[in-house]
């Protein structure tokens, strides 16, 4: 997979002041002996009119010494140009600026500051410096993120819904430590409407737009403290992505298209050439192109242009019952594998547009019945970069009897039906699947049962319950940062990678770090691309860091 070019994205407008250190990667080589993480620098566009706008550029120097020799590179977003300039020398070429002192010589004062001004052109869009470096290294002070000490994938699900219902949003995941770990964010979910093209809605059950790029994240729940201004194009979970790679320029984050409750309308849009052809324009329009609908002044052409790196592909499922809406034919099968080829070729053709890669991936379910109903996958692989494997719901609350949900082996009592990531792999293998083309899913949350008795062995395993256990969000679910094990005994299996909890009464299947860990361990040494989490909302850092130590080894 190659690196890719961040492309930025509007953020303020008008006459904000806005004083925000530039962190994108460093360029150029150091003009001076000094230690150039005190050197920092800040831009403020302070007013703004018609085709013009003043910015400020101030340096701040937090060393005991004078720096008399310096130099600020970075580039301009393509609609920005500076025009004229005061108190420095400015060099332009092609875009590339450069700024040093004035020939009569401008030093920044030890623990003090200088600044300049300047007056630009712009078309409506962002003035803010792009790829800002002070002598070669980033104005803000600090090195972008270098992403996780290890060569495999780490993915995790991000949920739109996970802010509003949830609480967790795209700064918990610098907070959490989560941000260093991952190398891959998939954004949960784009929706299909029925005439087979992807949509951004605000109706109840079809979308939540406003999350997705028109609501307004204040500082304090903001990536980089800044919070978003109504006069942006673009706002919400999809500008905090943008800011998140500014951060950490190795990540990728993809579009994933479906899930469980929106692949209703996957069976129509893949049936046809032109059905096929008509959802993946649609698509690559809105996500990679980033032309959003526009929305209480949010949106636009190429207003999220840069956010996504690419699509992952979550139809559940191709030829098998999944959500009882949806639609299901016998052609599913070929259909989607014509799909699939049409999102790479399209994919591809955009790519040879922009200079970039585009990523597409698939998630993919657990059993050998559902393959062979809905994947033709020595014809698939070739054009996934890789694919997530559903390593968990093995069992849950549908059935009358606990069980374990995410278990490595099956156990010798195991009353059925029987299932494992064991038995998952050994699925795609006799399929002639590489297992370097495939991640491991694991859970972050729990499936719980009630009124359960102990059992031969005291700690409610195979035994028959009442019903589901009582969770904060849905009838036998809880995150695993929300199960509380106070009062409970926990139980565990090294051989299974399992882990759970009993009271007497509430029996709850879920991985703690330890089960997690094993399971990453796991997934490695039998040659497994990596590890993928759903989702990590469920999470506090705790399991990522599990993720991420098993995978450094």
């Amino acid at each position: 997979m190659r690196a890719r070019r961040f492309h930025p994205l509007p953020t303020v407008a008008a006459a904000l002041l806005l004083a925000t250190p530039l962190a994108l990667a460093p360029t150029g080589a150091l003009a001076q002996d000094t230690d150039t993480t005190d050197l920092t620098v800040t831009y403020a566009e302070s007013t703004r009119w018609n085709t013009g706008y003043s910015g400020l550029i101030t340096l701040h120097n937090a060393s005991d010494t004078p720096v008399e020799d310096w130099e600020i590179t970075f580039e301009l977003p393509d609609d920005s140009r500076i025009h004229e300039l005061w108190n420095a020398s400015v060099t332009d070429d092609e875009g590339a600026y450069s700024i040093t002192p004035p020939h009569w010589g401008a030093a920044v004062p030890a623990g003090g500051s200088y600044s300049f001004g300047f007056n630009g052109l712009h078309e409506d869009g962002s003035t803010e410096p792009v790829d800002c470096a002070v002598n070669g290294s980033p104005c803000s002070g600090e090195e972008p993120s270098t992403g996780p000490d290890h060569e495999h994938l780490s993915i995790a699900y991000f949920t739109q819904w996970g802010v509003e219902e949830r609480g967790y949003r795209v700064r918990d995941i610098v907070d959490d430590g989560s941000a260093d770990q991952l190398t891959h964010i998939n954004y949960a979910f784009g929706n299909i409407d029925e005439d087979g093209r992807c949509f951004l809605s605000d109706e109840p059950e079809e979308g939540d737009a406003e999350a997705d790029y028109w609501g307004i994240v204040d500082a304090e729940d903001s990536v980089d403290g800044v919070a978003d201004h109504p006069d942006q194009e673009l706002r919400g979970n999809f500008h905090q992505l943008a800011k998140l790679k500014e951060q950490y320029p190795h990540l990728n984050t993809n579009i994933s298209l479906g899930g469980w409750s929106w692949s209703r309308n996957f069976s129509d849009a893949a049936l046809t050439p032109e059905s096929r052809e008509e959802l993946v324009s649609s698509c690559i329009d809105l996500y990679l192109r980033g032309n959003l609908p526009q929305i209480d002044g949010a949106g636009g052409q190429g207003a999220a242009e840069g956010v996504f790196d690419g699509i992952d592909l979550d139809w559940e499922w191709p030829g098998s019952d999944g959500h009882p809406d949806n639609v299901v034919r016998e052609e599913d099968k070929e259909n989607y594998t014509a799909l699939v080829q049409e999102f790479r070729d399209q994919l591809d053709a955009l790519g040879e547009e922009t200079g970039e890669y585009y990523e597409l991936t698939a998630f993919l379910p657990a059993t050998g019945s559902k393959l062979d109903l809905g994947f033709e996958l020595d014809d698939l692989m070739p054009n996934f970069d890789f694919v997530t494997v559903q390593g968990y719901d093995y069992h849950g609350t549908w059935e009358e009897n606990t069980n374990l949900h995410s278990n490595l082996t099956v156990h010798p009592d195991d009353p059925g039906p029987e299932l494992s990531s064991e038995d998952v792999l050994r699925a795609y293998l006799e399929r002639g699947v590489d297992p370097a083309q495939l991640v491991l899913g694991v859970p972050f949350y729990s499936q719980g049962w009630t009124g359960v008795e102990p059992g031969p062995n005291g700690d409610g395993l195979f035994q028959l319950a009442e019903g589901p256990a009582e969770g904060i969000h849905a009838p036998g679910a809880e995150n695993w940062r929300d199960l509380d094990p106070e009062g409970f005994e926990l139980h565990r299996s090294d051989t299974m990678g399992a882990a759970w909890l009993y009271d007497g009464e509430t029996f709850w299947t879920y991985d703690d770090d330890v089960a997690t860990s094993q399971k990453s361990t796991w997934a490695v040494e039998n040659g497994l691309a990596g590890v993928m989490a759903w989702s990590i909302d469920g999470d506090d850092g705790t399991l990522m860091s599990a993720i991420d130590s098993a995978l450094s080894q």
